[in-house]
């Protein structure tokens, strides 16, 4: 397969946690140009959180372009300058106030290389204890849950988590879609 060229890029506009742009591209197939809208965005990170009980850490929180409740692993995006690790520590103690003293990277995965240029990068944080009140932004409302394998794997199989993000960190270290235990 040949490289796409891009010919030229447009800012269309600023949205707050995104920015878009258009790109024009030439097809290397057929020598035509195409009109592309790609988001750009911060990267952003997913956690984990296993307990000392061996329970696996939720929330359950309202996601604004569902316009329902979503059960998530805790996480977000990766602030200017900030490295993936300190970013899923601080999300991990703002959205639940728990903090782990181990924690393992998964690897990373495109959002939506549709149309986004961003990545999410997965963590596991072991031990996790609550250690601090939530810190929560003007626009969250978050229930932390707490879940054994057995509710996790019901959850998924009964679709009830759904979110990519979550499916694919969880994914990484369970075998979540087996008829087994996880």
């Amino acid at each position: 397969m040949k490289d796409w060229k891009k010919i030229k890029s447009e800012e269309i506009g600023d949205l707050s946690i995104f920015k878009a742009r258009y790109d024009f591209l030439k097809n290397p197939r057929n020598n035509k140009e195409v009109k592309v809208t790609v988001l750009e965005a911060n990267d952003a990170v997913n956690v984990v959180a296993l307990t000392t009980e061996n329970k696996i850490l939720l929330i359950n929180q309202y996601r604004f372009g569902t316009e329902k409740f979503s059960l998530e692993v805790p996480g977000g995006f990766i602030e200017d300058e900030e490295i993936p690790l300190i970013a899923a520590k601080r999300e991990l103690q703002e959205e639940t106030g728990f903090t782990a003293p181990h924690w393992e990277y998964l690897g990373a995965v495109y959002a939506n290389p549709v149309f986004m240029d961003s990545q999410i990068h997965h963590f596991v944080a072991y031990d996790a204890a609550l250690t601090n009140p939530k810190e929560l932004d003007e626009a969250e409302d978050i229930e932390v849950m707490l879940m054994s394998r057995e509710e996790l794997k019901e959850l998924i199989k009964d679709n009830q988590i759904s979110h990519p993000h979550t499916l694919s960190a969880l994914s990484r270290i369970f075998n979540i879609f087996s008829t087994e235990n996880l």
